[in-house]
């Protein structure tokens, strides 16, 4: 099956960071999902979980993830990315397929 989702280099980094320094139990992967989709759109979800029933199970560079077979139509094409800013930091979900918005 086709890995939906692709992780940049700073994101499979700070999760690897995550894994080692967080006590993520061994039979842990990370999970990708969707929440929502009501007027502000789809939210998307990052976590480490156990394997549940009906879940894909992919290795993204030495990475387990896991995937609701009912999530993977939407992740489809999804960059997860790690945004370190001045004032905030955190992972960031991109859909390079998606035109960007030209504000002004």
């Amino acid at each position: 099956m086709l890995i939906p989702i692709k992780i940049t280099q700073k994101a499979q980094e700070e999760i690897k960071i995550i894994m080692a320094t967080k006590n993520i139990p061994k039979d842990y992967s990370l999970r990708v999902g969707v929440k929502g989709g009501g007027c502000g759109g789809m939210s998307y979800l990052l976590g480490f979980d156990k394997p549940k029933e009906g879940d894909q199970h992919f290795v993204i560079e030495n990475i387990p993830v896991l995937i609701e077979k009912k999530h993977y139509m939407f992740l489809m094409g999804m960059l997860v990315d790690f945004y370190e800013g001045a004032d905030t930091r955190g992972f960031t979900f991109v859909n390079p397929d998606l035109p960007k918005r030209h504000d002004g």
